[in-house]
């Protein structure tokens, strides 16, 4: 089964190897991407493994349950937290109208797919689950939506150095807005063999062709996410 290698990351210069160093020098479909400079992945001297922080993998976990939370109970009223706080009241309106979206998510039949958007330095910005069937919107997938509010939050379209954290591989409409969006980072949690456009079917983000291509890890607690959505479809 594909999945981010998970374990403590001791401290120290640089991260353990795993399946998203860019010493491996062959990438499998959800592998980070290659970028412009040719590589596979960030590594330790990129400022991405610092001695006493939480590391990758860490991160994308913890980052991951967030995601999972918001696939199963809907977006919370509460506000985001850490450095860009400070911004929540101009994003009152959308807290608002998430917590309406949260307390009917239970009486529709959405699928529980939930999304995050970080900030580069690792704050909230906004929250998406699937609400076509609340809203009657092809297009309101849990990426699109949190894209939405992370832009309308920023007040500019363009969300480099953001980290998109989404409970399932994306489709091509989601990897399409990925990219159009500029969002610097995408960790993916279950594939999906029959829809999944970061590595299973297709692979949007990592097409040389592409304009911008993202990094990707997919994978990140591949079993939970699954589960939720096994659950869902029984």
């Amino acid at each position: 089964m594909r999945s981010e290698p998970s374990g403590f990351v001791p401290h120290g210069d640089a991260e353990p190897a795993d399946a998203t160093d860019p010493a491996l020098e062959t990438l499998r479909p959800g592998q980070p991407t290659p970028g412009a400079v040719g590589r596979a992945g960030p590594g330790a001297d990129e400022g991405l493994a610092d001695p006493g922080e939480v590391g990758r993998r860490q991160r994308h976990e913890l980052w991951m349950r967030r995601a999972l939370e918001v696939a199963v109970t809907g977006p919370d009223q509460a506000g985001p937290t850490g450095p860009e706080a400070e911004l929540a009241g101009t994003a009152a309106s959308d807290a608002e109208s998430a917590g309406t979206a949260a307390s009917e998510a239970d009486l529709v039949a959405d699928i529980p797919v939930g999304a995050v958007v970080y900030g580069p330095d690792g704050a909230e910005l906004a929250v998406g689950r699937n609400e076509r069937e609340l809203t009657g919107d092809p297009t309101a997938h849990a990426e699109v939506l949190a894209l939405r509010r992370a832009a309308e939050r920023l007040g500019r379209w363009r969300l480099e150095g953001c980290t998109l954290v989404v409970t399932l591989e994306p489709c091509t409409m989601c990897a399409g807005a990925i990219a159009l969006a500029r969002i610097s980072t995408v960790v993916f949690g279950a594939w999906e063999p029959k829809t999944g456009a970061v590595g299973s079917l297709w692979d949007v983000l990592r097409d040389r062709r592409a304009i911008h291509r993202p990094e990707v890890y997919g994978g990140v607690l591949e079993t939970e996410n699954a589960a939720v959505l096994r659950a869902f479809f029984r």
